[in-house]
């Protein structure tokens, strides 16, 4: 299957700061991959060079086989990169699908029915068909990031990109939107970056473990998350002479 993100050989630091270095991954439709590391890993600097917020310093980041390094942010966007955020960020003054109609309109480039039927696609994809009307300033912060999605989604990516959005729930709440993000997975290719360990194993394919901007494994969720890399640098564990974890 021809992978939808390819990324080859990234490269960015910032004078003595290495945010990325010589990270390698591809991606399938219908795969997520969960990324992790600790804080400093270069987690939020991997959105940023795929997105276009930042330039990369070498390597390449190929959408269906189109080099993205060099173009801007919103002709990304345009060629089917979508970013959820941890913290939402919607229009308040605006209702939950005027929300996701902005982003039909001017991510994605359409207009009138079009726009209107990429909008209310997206909200009706994550359930918040019943807050259609309600301004988004006032919607809960589960609803919120449920928005997040759907101007995400209403934007027509390829790339589905989210940055922690689990952050802030509850449990349940975690759950719930670990349900969407399932449902949501087999029409796109997912990245997600979350601290949320259950919520990565219910739904990635694989887990890819960054520190210093190092990919230092990829691998299936139950195997990544025993690895020593992970026990040592992720949950802060060691492991003594006969082998048990030490905190």
């Amino acid at each position: 299957m021809e992978p939808v993100l390819q990324v080859s050989g990234l490269c960015k630091k910032y004078g003595a700061i290495v945010v990325a270095d010589g990270v390698e991954f591809s991606l399938a439709r219908g795969e997520c991959l969960g990324v992790i590391g600790p804080n400093g890993a270069g987690k939020s600097s991997l959105f940023n060079l795929i997105t276009g917020v930042a330039q990369a310093d070498a390597g390449s980041v190929r959408l269906r086989g189109r080099e993205l390094v060099g173009l801007p942010p919103f002709a990304r966007v345009r060629l089917g990169v979508a970013r959820a955020f941890q913290i939402p960020q919607p229009f308040a003054h605006l209702t939950a699908y005027e929300n996701a109609l902005a982003a039909a309109s001017f991510g994605a480039g359409l207009v009138g029915a079009q726009a209107a039927r990429a909008a209310a696609a997206a909200i009706e994809q994550t359930g918040l068909a019943a807050q259609a009307g309600l301004l988004a300033g006032r919607l809960p912060l589960l609803d919120r990031k449920r928005l997040e999605l759907a101007k995400a989604i209403a934007s027509g990516p390829e790339l589905l990109l989210l940055d922690e959005v689990a952050g802030g729930l509850t449990e349940p709440e975690v759950l719930a939107l670990t349900r969407l993000v399932a449902e949501l997975k087999p029409r796109y290719a997912v990245i997600w970056i979350e601290h949320i360990p259950h919520a990565l194993k219910a739904v990635s394919d694989r887990i890819m473990v960054l520190h210093f901007g190092r990919k230092l494994l990829e691998a299936p969720p139950e195997e990544a998350m025993a690895s020593r890399a992970v026990r040592e640098i992720y949950m802060g564990l060691t492991e003594d002479a006969d082998g048990l974890a030490r905190a």
